[in-house]
């Protein structure tokens, strides 16, 4: 058997694969709140306290001598301008809320532990559903797959085209 005849070709009548693990975010797009240059360390958020030590932010007790200044999330939360929406819509959410609820909550707080800059800006209500809003375009995509495992439904991610940003959308009628 030739070495073509192996590989697998794809099925012209297969449906489009809407999981975002398939999803392909052009890493060339550059999120403008992120530092053009490094940070000069030692540095603390002076909003939620998050240190800049050893090229990254994490959660650690500010070393001395260490200089204020605003990090990328805390500066998307003052303007307002999020990278990440996640929509959760339809009957099953409106009748499970609380719970669904409860689960976004839970991830966000697990993402939040190891990367401080991921976190949920706010959640909107609306009479067919929540809009999460997040700082960073991982973490929508990140609940979005939970809420997937844990409930099924429907799970639709877009990149922006010419901006940082993802939308995503979960869906169970």
């Amino acid at each position: 058997m030739s070495e073509a005849a192996r590989i697998p070709q794809p099925d012209p009548t297969a449906r489009r694969c809407r999981s975002p693990r398939r999803a392909v975010f052009d890493e060339k797009k550059h999120d403008p709140y992120q530092a053009a240059g490094k940070v000069r360390e030692p540095a603390v958020c002076e909003d939620c306290r998050a240190a800049y030590h050893r090229g990254h932010w994490q959660w650690a007790p500010a070393e001395p001598g260490a200089h204020p200044v605003v990090c990328p999330a805390c500066r998307r939360i003052r303007e307002k301008l999020p990278a990440g929406t996640l929509a959760i819509e339809g009957p099953f959410f409106l009748a499970h809320r609380d719970e669904i609820l409860h689960l976004v909550r839970n991830e966000a707080d697990h993402e939040r532990k190891e990367h401080p800059l991921n976190r949920i800006m706010g959640i909107e209500d609306g009479p067919t559903g929540s809009v999460v809003t997040t700082t960073d375009i991982h973490l929508p995509q990140r609940i979005g797959r939970a809420l997937e495992r844990a409930y099924d439904g429907e799970l639709d991610v877009r990149y922006g085209e010419d901006e940082y940003v993802v939308r995503v959308r979960w869906h169970r009628g």
